[in-house]
């Protein structure tokens, strides 16, 4: 090998991974659910306009993709989106719910019967009804989903409930045809959770200006005759105690998450049940996300960790844990169970997110779904490290650090290599360390990338989280200077001061286009070189395979010119001052 390896200045290194192929893995499956004894999850389709479809897999293994284009299987629920379908077993196959992202209309359809019908009406006011959280009731000929309905023409126009949907498609053209389920009325809420007898019903609450991972509520109601919620009351939560999830055990006791002691634990009835400085639990950017599942046998499966997630059996009657046996070491929030069977989305830094299967008689895994394939030779994959800088004050700052990699090339003795910062968005959320083709895009070419979990981020428990509450564009532009910094003084890296790129998706009314010109009006004058460049049809997050091609090459164009580097085949981007 040390004979073929050639030297070449950093960030000139020839690399098979182009940002056609880093746009065309993007993403990730989502959604998973048992339909019968099947598993069914939603998946990206980058080259297909981004949407995502519904995949199904049959008993054989092999995997269909239920919904062809333009069909795009996603909910705007809060803008962020919700879990956008579920569907239930019926004598003539199963039946499917879910949400379309065009028009946000509820829809039914059975595979193999034709077009999918609508259920649901359509609205011209403000941004129209849009739907999530599914949950087919048969037995009552409705689907109870969460509502979000637009009132006026502004933004804070807008109404959240729990409301029930009739599966004949009545409600198709009669917005009066649609039931609220409860006179409770609060900003934001996430799908009823029945009990198992049916007989009760849970769900969460929240109000501006808290968000979910400040302070919720956990309200339980009597499911009454004619279906309704009845006597609904608050039995957890509070402003300052955040719950991220509720279900029920199948003997009808309560289960929720809490952080009450600072860390997102599991709870029964009140009682913790494996008392931890983990997390169990995750910042609900997303309606309907799960991380804890209860089985028929009483045990629960839990997505845990302290920073990186493992898949875990708990015990709620001895507090024991046990984690399944794989190469995953990130989990996702998305859970489902099936007598003793679970199902979950795990990656590693090796290997991107596919679809797994936990026995939890026998402890048994094995990949049933999207099966990681490697695109590229992996000897050009990165080569991570989490590693814990010290920040103002003493602070620890978590990271990720990808070194140059290419095991082809090598840059000249004592040359020290370009690295960029990346901060993930949220930004109460967090960066897996997982394989992302998008950092390899840069590694395999010479650039070093270091991903930053700032103060606020998610995965460390509630005091780190907090350290961003009423500190943005502080505490997260420190901890990313710190590492910059430690980063440069240990000799890792080389020290500059960079021009920036502005990437605005025009459809984005998260951080509208508005957002950028101000920063853009703000630096005028100045002499900064930058650029700015914006892709209709793009929302919060890029999801088409054109748009992240032409935002990569962009980015690395950037760096070229900040670095001085001279990497083979790639578009210059114009700089402006």
């Amino acid at each position: 090998m040390g004979e073929s390896v050639q030297t070449l200045p950093y960030g000139s290194w020839p690399s098979p991974v182009d940002a056609a192929l880093a746009a065309a893995h993007d993403g990730r499956p989502d959604d998973v659910g048992f339909v019968g004894d099947e598993v069914w999850w939603t998946a990206p389709r980058p080259t297909e306009g981004g949407r995502r479809t519904l995949v199904r897999r049959h008993p054989d293994g092999t995997e269909e993709s239920v919904l062809p284009a333009p069909w795009n299987v996603r909910s705007r629920v809060i803008e962020y989106g919700g879990r956008p379908w579920a569907a239930y077993p019926t004598d003539a196959g199963p039946q499917v719910v879910f949400v379309n992202f065009a028009d946000q209309r509820l829809y039914s359809w059975r595979p193999g019967a034709g077009e999918p019908r609508p259920l649901t009406p359509v609205s011209r006011v403000g941004g129209g009804l849009r739907w999530a959280e599914p949950q087919p009731r048969p037995e009552r000929g409705e689907v109870w989903c969460v509502l979000e309905e637009f009132t006026g023409e502004g933004p804070t126009d807008v109404r959240r409930v729990p409301v029930a949907v009739p599966l004949d498609g009545s409600a198709a053209d009669d917005r009066g045809a649609l039931r609220e389920l409860t006179g409770e009325r609060h900003r934001f809420v996430t799908g009823p959770r029945p009990s198992p007898d049916g007989r009760r019903v849970a769900w969460l609450a929240w109000d501006h200006p808290r968000m979910p991972w400040d302070g919720t509520e956990l309200i339980v109601a009597e499911v009454g005759p004619d279906g309704t919620f009845q006597d609904a009351r608050t039995v957890a939560g509070g402003p300052r105690e955040s719950i991220a999830q509720v279900d029920w055990a199948p003997d009808g006791r309560l289960l929720y998450t809490s952080d009450r002691t600072g860390w997102w634990n599991v709870y029964r009835d009140g009682q913790p049940l494996c008392p931890r400085e983990e997390e169990f639990g995750a910042p609900l950017w997303r309606l309907g996300q799960r991380s804890f599942a209860p089985l028929d046998s009483g045990l629960i499966a839990v997505v845990h960790g302290r920073g990186a997630t493992a898949l875990g059996i708990l015990d709620p009657e001895t507090g024991d844990l046990v984690d399944a046996v794989g190469p995953w070491t990130e989990f996702a929030a998305t859970l489902a169970v099936h007598g003793e069977r679970v199902v979950a989305v795990g990656a590693s830094p090796h290997s991107a997110y596919e679809v797994v299967e936990l026995d939890a008689r026998t402890g048994r895994t094995r990949v049933i779904g999207a099966p990681h394939r490697d695109a590229v030779d992996p000897a050009c994959y990165p080569r991570p490290r989490g590693r814990t800088f010290t920040g103002p004050g003493g602070r620890e700052i978590h990271a990720h650090v990808y070194p140059p990699h290419h095991p082809g090339f090598r840059a000249p003795d004592g040359e020290l290599p370009p690295y960029v910062i990346w901060a993930h968005g949220g930004p109460t959320s967090r960066s897996p360390l997982v394989l992302d083709l998008e950092i390899a895009y840069f590694t395999s070419r010479g650039i070093g990338v270091a991903e930053v979990n700032y103060g606020g981020s998610t995965g460390y428990g509630r005091e780190y989280r907090d350290r961003l509450r009423e500190q943005w564009g502080v505490v997260d532009v420190e901890d990313c200077a710190a590492v910059a910094l430690a980063l440069a003084d240990e000799g890792t890296a080389d020290r500059v001061t960079a021009p920036f790129l502005l990437l605005q998706g025009l459809d984005d009314v998260i951080c509208p286009p508005a957002q950028c010109e101000r920063f853009l009006e703000g630096v005028a004058g100045r002499g900064v070189p930058h650029a700015y460049l914006t892709f209709e049809g793009e929302g919060h997050g890029f999801r088409r395979a054109e748009t992240m091609v032409r935002a990569l090459e962009a980015e690395l164009s950037l760096y070229s010119q900040v670095f001085g580097l001279k990497p083979p085949g790639v578009p210059t981007l114009e700089l402006t001052r």
